[in-house]
This record gives structure tokens, sequence and C-alpha cells, in this order.
């Protein structure tokens, strides 16, 4: 059975940086389509990014520019790399993974951003 972990999260000041790491068990993570969404308590789960099992990466518009979705093939992990963080960015984050009807969550890691 496959599993996630995301890493990462943790409290940063507005403008600030962090890098979220997604490592995978029992599945090879380069052979599934990889998206990023986050969660903030009381409201739906959010789509923020993915990436392609091709490398093709698209992101939402509210992080356009700021966020990069990648992949590390030699680690098999997945990285969401993201700047200049605002306070809206505040959420718990997850990475799921998915190749047909295989479908994987991490348990999340939690990003705050304030001041």
């Amino acid at each position: 059975q496959g599993q996630l972990v995301e890493s990462g999260g943790g409290l940063v000041q507005p403008g600030g940086s962090l890098t979220l790491s997604c490592a995978a068990s029992g599945i090879i993570l380069r052979d599934l389509d990889v998206d990023w969404h986050r969660q903030v308590p009381g409201k739906q789960r959010e789509w923020v990014a993915g990436i392609s099992r091709s490398g093709s990466t698209v992101y939402t518009d509210s992080v356009k520019g700021r966020f990069i979705i990648s992949r590390d093939n030699y680690k098999d992990t997945n990285i969401l790399q993201m700047n200049d963080l605002k306070p809206e960015d505040t959420a718990v984050y997850y990475c799921n993974a998915r190749k047909g009807l295989e479908v994987y969550w991490g348990q999340g890691t939690q990003v705050t951003v304030s001041s």
C-alpha cells in the first residue's frame, strides 16, 4: 500500500519562502501525476499546483509566479517551492498522487504565514 509523507511546513513571515517535500513509500512517485492542495479550517480543500508524469506544470492563479512545483527524480520526491508567501497562503498543504484508479494522499503539513 502506497503512502505519502509531506514535510517542510512551518511558520514564516510574509514575503518569506518555504520548501515543501512529498516523499513516497510503496509506490514510485515519478510514475504518477502529483498535485498539491491546501485547506483552511472550515473551508473546502483547494487545488494549488500539479505536475504530470511528463513534467508539465500548472498552477492556480493565486500562486502563479510565486510557487514552483518540481520533481527530484533521484530521490523520487516532489517539491513545492513557495516564495513571496502571503498570510492568505496559510493552510495545511497536502500532497496527492494519482494514476488511473490509484489515488494517494499525505497527512498534510501546516504552513503559517504571519508576522
